[in-house]
């Protein structure tokens, strides 16, 4: 990996205003706490259109505000398919996004790292609860638990980006397929 050349990462939810927003808002903060800030991009999008150019959810805004974050500065973006060639590595958040990008991928013959979120979590591997489920028709405690599954899970994708950075990949966990 060239060092001229930053490590990207997109986080991936559906509308692109609840867990993908507060997703890049932890990792950006964790990379940035690990000093890989200079090395790695990160950014969100979701799979759909619905809310693009707005911000954040309110209620992911305040959960993320609550735990020292500040995701004021979202926009949401819709994922593009040519996303797959030009990031290193696309955490999405549940199996819909998983199938469905990888059947882009497959289809422009491009399978990048597209793997779930919370596959880089010990916990939720053992658990079996590899989705981060969508807070957006729950309240309060759906968007407090759903940054709290994505702070467990970013802890992992930070050790993973800094094995990719250094050559080291024997920390990968298995990717279902």
């Amino acid at each position: 990996m060239s060092p001229d050349i930053p490590y990207r990462v997109c986080m991936v939810c559906t509308g692109n205003i609840c867990r993908s927003p507060m997703a890049a808002v932890v990792l950006r903060r964790m990379i940035d706490d690990a000093g890989l800030g200079h090395a790695v991009e990160v950014d969100s999008a979701g799979t759909d259109h619905w809310h693009i150019g707005d911000g954040a959810d309110r209620r992911a805004l305040r959960a993320l505000r609550n735990a020292g974050y500040d995701g004021s500065a979202h926009v949401a973006a819709q994922f593009d398919a040519d996303f797959l060639g030009e990031r290193d590595l696309v955490l999405v958040a549940d199996t819909g996004h998983l199938r469905r990008l990888r059947s882009i991928g497959r289809a422009r013959g491009d399978l990048p790292h597209v793997r779930l979120l919370r596959e880089f979590d010990p916990a939720s591997v053992a658990a079996g609860t590899l989705e981060v489920d969508d807070p957006y028709y729950g309240d309060a405690a759906g968007f407090t638990r759903c940054l709290a599954e994505i702070e467990a899970a970013c802890r992992g994708v930070v050790a993973f980006i800094r094995d990719e950075l250094t050559g080291h990949k024997g920390r990968e966990s298995a990717s279902p397929e």
